[in-house]
């Protein structure tokens, strides 16, 4: 018990280990498979015992079935501390006309359950459920009294992992603010995680909103943001969205970038960036920074920046020795990545972006 307990403690920083706590719960519990899901109405995270469970969940999950099936809000409602059994929930009645039992759980030889439901610090729910097969009946008081001893670990280990997931959204917003760029993180649904002083100080172009949303002023600007919130998961989407937003005195530059691959897991739900940059500065950004937030190559990067410098294609060819032709196919690039059309457009970006201090011209 001692070694699951510790094992509980490290998912709260290498997350890939939940599969295996679930394994080692569906042992103590009696169970066929287990699986942990993250959801604020809809499937944020999620994972299961084994590959077998994790493929036979996948469809009920990625549909959103079982955050709106009656059985998993129930859970939420009985807001009962440690697991508890189906039985808790349900008459025998009412579980032989449910759906979840009847079209899911039934089928698959399942129909009894140990659950738990967890409140996280991020407003999320997190509900852990282990699946026993239907001719084994509900848990004994004896098994729920030894799952229950892991059940403070498994609260307070989740607690930690959903902490350190705002401490990483704000760590990265204020990295940026070292840079001189207001800058905030926020979930596939819009929901800000973290955000440095920089941006919370610019109320001419953002008004914050209830639950921790935020909207452009620029009614234009906002309809581009919202649009690439509602895509930020989509695989086709942009590496990233840039996009003016004006007011009655000013002009900055919008630029959404995803969070994706390695940088997401269980806990960690940021799903994007938001900074924000004004274009009133004449200089020209360094390179390492507009290959960074853009993944030009570094001659594309070089060429970006020429631009931004005020020189023509002509004089990037001969500063560089190679041709004007190749000058103009990185320029070609650099406005398909960037995302406009004009070259115009893009050096009024770039001047957006140089941070303080002083540019480094390599």
């Amino acid at each position: 018990m001692s070694r699951l307990v510790d094992r509980i403690y490290e998912c709260a920083f290498v997350p890939d280990l939940w599969p295996e706590i679930l394994a080692e719960l569906v042992q103590l519990g009696g169970a066929l498979s287990g699986w942990l899901c993250i959801s604020n109405g809809n499937v944020l995270r999620w994972s299961a015992s084994s590959e077998e469970a994790r493929a036979d969940l996948r469809p009920l999950m990625e549909s959103g079935w079982i955050p709106r099936s009656e059985r998993f809000n129930r859970l939420l409602r009985a807001k009962q501390t440690g697991f508890i059994p189906d039985s808790t929930l349900y008459t025998p009645e009412e579980m032989r006309n449910d759906p979840a039992y009847r079209d899911m759980l039934h089928p698959r030889g399942m129909g009894w359950a140990s659950a738990t439901a967890m409140a996280l610090p991020t407003g999320d729910d997190m509900v852990i459920a282990l699946e026993r097969a239907y001719d084994q009946g509900s848990a004994s008081s004896a098994v729920l009294g030894t799952l229950n001893e892991v059940h403070s670990h498994l609260a307070r280990g989740s607690f930690v992992a959903a902490r350190l997931q705002l401490e990483r959204a704000r760590a990265a917003t204020q990295a940026l603010a070292l840079l001189g760029i207001p800058a905030l993180v926020f979930t596939d649904n819009g929901k800000v995680l973290g955000a440095n002083q920089l941006i919370e100080t610019l109320s001419g172009f953002i008004s914050w909103r209830v639950n921790d949303r935020i909207a452009l002023k620029d009614a234009h600007a906002d309809a581009l943001l919202r649009d690439a919130i509602a895509t930020v998961n989509d695989d086709d989407a942009p590496n990233v969205r840039s996009f003016p937003v004006r007011n009655a005195d000013a002009a900055m530059i919008a630029h959404l970038v995803p969070i994706r691959g390695s940088a997401r897991d269980v806990f960690f739900r940021c799903a994007a960036m938001l900074m924000l940059t004004p274009v009133t500065r004449p200089e020209a950004p360094p390179v390492d920074l507009i290959r960074s937030l853009f993944d030009l190559t570094p001659a594309e990067a070089r060429v970006a920046r020429g631009l931004a410098a005020g020189q023509t294609v002509k004089g990037i060819a001969a500063e560089s020795g190679t041709s004007e032709n190749t000058v103009r196919s990185h320029v070609k690039v650099v406005l398909t990545k960037v995302g406009y059309t004009r070259q115009s457009d893009v050096v009024a970006l770039l001047n957006g972006l140089r941070p303080p201090g002083p540019v480094d011209d390599a």
